[in-house]
Order: C-alpha cells, then sequence, then structure tokens
C-alpha cells in the first residue's frame, strides 16, 4: 500500500512552487511526479518588497501570509489532481514556506518563513506539517541549510565519499563520507542564480539567463571577482548559513560603482556565474576525501555555469542528481516530503554537525485538517 507525502518548497529565487508527490511505502523514497507552479505576479512583487525593510511590514506580511498558504494549496492540489490522487490519501504536506528573512547570526536570531500551515490543512483537507526551522535555532543551531539529513537518507554510500551540491538562489552543499564516524557536514557556499537572476532581470527583463547564454558572451572582470569575493562570509567557518541579506543587488552595485571601469553587463554575468563557480569549488576544496560531485537545483540547467564548474573540477566524478534516481528540479521539494515523513515517524530531520545545534531533532509543527 503506498504512503504518499507532498513536498512544497519555494526557494530564495521565487521563481515558483515547487512541488513532489513522494511515495515512503518502499525502502527507497520513490518521486512520482514533480511540477513547478508560477508564483503570482502580484504577489511575487510583495514578497520581493518584504525581504527588505520597510513600512508597513507587519500587515503585509499577515497578508503574504495567508496568500503564499493559498498559492501553496493551489499547488498542493493541482498536483495531487494531476495524478489521479485524492486528498484522503495523502498522509501529510512538507511545506518549507517561503523565506523572507533569514537572520542567524545576530542576538535572538530568527528565520521567517510564511505561508500559514493552518490555511493549507483547511484548503487542502490535507494534515501539514511546516515550520521546520526554529526547532534547530532554539537548540542553538543555524535553522539551516535543512537538506543534508535528506541527502544522507537517499544519497550515501559506503563505497565513494560523495557531496550533494544544490545550486538554487543560494548554493549549498552537503558532504557525506563513506564511514560512519566521519560526520556529514553541510552549508551555504554563498550566492547560486540569486545574483545571476537580479542582474538579468535589470538588465534584460527575463527572470534568468537561459542556458547561461548571456553569461558565456562576457569575460569575467578580475578586479570585480577579488572584491566580490573579498566579502567576510567565504572565510566564515562552517557551521553557517546565508541568504539575500547578505547577497543582494545593492550590495553588487555598490562593487561596481568602486570600479575603475566601466564593465559591460555581460562581463558583470561572467563574474556572477565565476563567483558562483569559485565559492562552491574552494569550499569543495576544504572538505575530506571526495569522490564523487553530484549537482541539483536551478543551476545545473545553466550551461555555461556547468561547464565552468567542470573546469574547475578536473579530477573530480561530476553528475548531476538525475543519475541517482532523482530529477535534479525535484530534489528540494522532495526533501520537504521527507521531512514531514520523519516528523510523523519521529526521526531526525537535522543533523547537529551541519547547523551547528546541540543536538539532533525532530523538525517541524503539526497542523492537522479539520476533521
Amino acid at each position: 500500500m503506498r504512503e504518499l507525502y507532498i513536498g512544497l518548497m519555494s526557494g530564495t529565487s521565487i521563481d515558483g512552487v515547487d512541488a513532489a508527490l513522494v511515495d515512503f511505502s518502499g525502502p527507497f523514497p520513490k518521486l512520482l511526479d514533480c511540477q513547478t507552479y508560477p508564483m503570482p505576479h502580484s504577489l511575487l512583487e510583495s514578497l520581493h518588497s518584504l525581504c527588505s525593510p520597510g513600512e508597513n511590514e507587519i500587515e503585509r506580511l499577515g497578508r503574504a501570509d495567508r496568500a503564499v498558504a493559498e498559492v501553496f494549496s493551489q499547488a498542493a492540489l493541482q498536483l495531487i489532481k494531476d495524478n489521479n490522487v485524492q486528498a484522503k490519501e495523502v498522509r501529510a504536506i512538507g511545506s518549507h514556506g517561503q523565506t523572507i528573512r533569514h537572520m542567524p547570526e545576530k542576538t535572538q536570531g530568527f528565520s521567517l518563513q510564511i505561508g500559514d500551515p493552518n490555511t493549507m490543512a483547511v484548503l487542502t483537507e490535507i494534515d501539514v506539517v511546516a515550520d521546520f526551522r526554529r526547532k534547530d535555532m532554539a537548540l542553538g543551531g543555524q535553522g539551516a541549510p535543512l537538506v543534508p539529513a535528506f541527502h544522507k537518507a537517499v544519497f550515501s554510500n559506503t563505497k565513494q565519499a560523495r557531496v550533494v551540491v544544490n545550486i538554487g538562489g543560494i548554493a549549498n552543499l552537503t558532504y557525506l563520507p563513506k564511514t560512519t564516524t566521519e560526520d556529514v557536514i553541510g552549508f551555504d557556499t554563498g550566492p547560486g542564480n540569486t545574483l545571476l537572476d537580479a542582474w538579468c532581470k535589470l538588465h534584460r527583463g527575463q527572470n534568468y539567463d537561459e542556458k547561461g547564454q548571456w553569461a558565456a558572451q562576457g569575460t569575467a572582470d578580475p578586479g570585480l571577482l577579488k572584491a566580490l569575493s573579498s566579502h567576510p562570509y567565504f572565510a566564515t567557518s562552517a557551521p553557517k548559513s546565508t541568504g539575500r541579506e547578505l547577497f543582494n543587488l545593492p550590495w553588487l552595485e555598490s562593487h561596481i560603482e568602486q570600479l575603475p571601469d566601466k564593465l559591460e553587463p555581460q562581463a558583470v554575468q561572467a563574474t556572477l556565474v565565476e563567483l558562483t563557480v569559485q565559492s562552491i569549488v574552494s569550499h569543495i576544496r576544504q572538505l575530506g576525501p571526495v569522490e564523487q560531485i553530484y549537482i541539483c537545483g536551478g543551476g545545473a540547467h545553466n550551461d555555461f555555469l556547468m561547464a565552468q564548474l567542470a573546469l574547475a573540477l578536473k579530477g573530480y566524478e561530476l553528475y548531476k542528481t538525475d543519475q541517482l534516481g532523482v530529477h535534479t528540479d525535484a530534489v528540494e521539494a522532495m526533501a520537504f516530503a521527507w521531512l514531514a515523513y520523519a516528523h510523523l515517524n519521529h526521526l531526525p530531520g537535522s543533523i547537529a554537525s551541519v547547523t551547528g545545534a546541540t543536538r539532533d531533532a525532530v523538525l517541524g509543527v503539526f497542523c492537522p485538517h479539520p476533521q
């Protein structure tokens, strides 16, 4: 008998809602379907505005909290309809929500995701597990990244030491040693697609640089790359996590303004690709022995970025997670289905060696649907 869960995810780039339908009845989670549903334009503008301080924040936040829940619910309902599944067959939805602020380092640090799970439970008539980060933060952790426990559950191998790199808005990696005596390590390496998308939107009016074709027309500028790479985050030791609070368009533009010569926009785009590549590669080289590297996330579709990454990682076996049976676009949404499964089965969803918490913990808050 199938044991179905849905995972819902919207990342730093806010480029849509990823929804995964997963069957946990077997020894290995089986991905049945994964789709991406667009975020309504009006809500998209509201979410971007909430990611930085502004007027009337509390009211705007409260309304966006309900609106995100409605969009997530619509995604879940469409997914089960497309797969001829009834709501009563789904054990639970694991919802990441939409991150509005991630400030783990300050006094009483916090991470805020919106998308009211109570509203989702009512609209879908499915139990919802959400608010996955705050338990880990209460235990002294960063609350991020959350996917390494899932990576360990589905991608670890006793024959090869592996690294799983997710290139979303922010890039993160998980080091999976082949022995149980070594700790799993995971952290955010720095910008993934967030700056690339923002710069492309500003100069081309497009949400992203398809396959990296525009960046490929430019040449990375050494001066700008050096300036961007000097950000203290890159030299900070793990555990660590970050977001658009540190890496954003104003930060990029402030460095461009200090350059002696004006750069063509595509040269900046090429430089941002190199920043993503170098930050990933430099962090991988600081890990223990690595034999295989698997890439997932939206960055896996950027052919130029992937080519530069392959060039910088000569000597390593480089693959996409498709070769491990999980589509590159489905990994994070599938992870939140797994986190819901872990919550209901009282399994730890965090790894203390990753987040810096005092211990592993069962993550999330359970919101049952009205009976």
